[in-house]
């Protein structure tokens, strides 16, 4: 099966937890700039989950655009990970709600962990589909940012009793890590674009 119906799917599920965050999101009760400025943990807390499902946006895209087809295994995988996704705007509302309290960032920390390792998961779910010589492992090379941000993840998770802001700082280090579509995949899907058009 190709990959057509899998982005479909998982465009949609993703342009539905956009929305159900922003529907969350906390309106200022008043009409002036203290009102607005009583909202800020509401913004902030919805800016870095509206970031982080770009972000996965994005690179889901430039990922499945170096895969040809798709198996019973990516479709499991790929589900995996909206699951994991299609928390975070129960953890961003729960983590708003409190006001930023250790037990809710440490969930979301979790939340945001869990749904890295799925899309790692779905990454090698791809790779083992291609074979050896898959173009995604080849665009991905030593992955160090899927490396380097469970460990930055986990740091977050282990702080937040000692400072929850602290946690929330670590995870936009990683959404900023993240930020910029991950080059290596698009330009490898550029390269075989350009050598298709030749």
């Amino acid at each position: 099966m190709g990959t057509g119906r899998l982005e479909a799917f998982s465009d949609g599920v993703l342009a539905i937890i956009i929305t159900i965050m922003v529907l969350e999101l906390e309106r200022p009760h008043g009409d002036d700039w203290h009102a607005l400025t009583e909202s800020t943990t509401s913004l902030v807390t919805y800016v870095l989950s509206f970031v982080y499902i770009g972000i996965y946006w994005s690179n889901h895209h430039h990922m499945l655009q170096l895969c040809d087809r798709v198996s019973g295994a990516v479709l499991w995988a790929n589900l995996h990970l909206l699951f994991w996704l299609s928390l975070y705007p129960f953890t961003t509302a729960w983590m708003d709600e409190s006001d930023v309290a250790p037990v809710p960032v440490f969930v979301y920390g979790v939340n945001l962990l869990l749904a890295a390792i799925a899309y790692v998961i779905l990454q090698q779910a791809i790779i083992r589909l291609e074979g050896p010589d898959s173009r995604l492992k080849t665009a991905i090379g030593s992955d160090w940012k899927g490396k380097v941000s469970p460990l930055i993840y986990l740091l977050g998770i282990a702080v937040t009793f000692i400072s929850p802001w602290l946690s929330v700082a670590l995870y936009a280090v990683v959404a900023l890590i993240w930020l910029v579509p991950d080059k290596r995949l698009e330009a490898f899907v550029a390269q075989i674009e350009e050598r298709e058009a030749s």
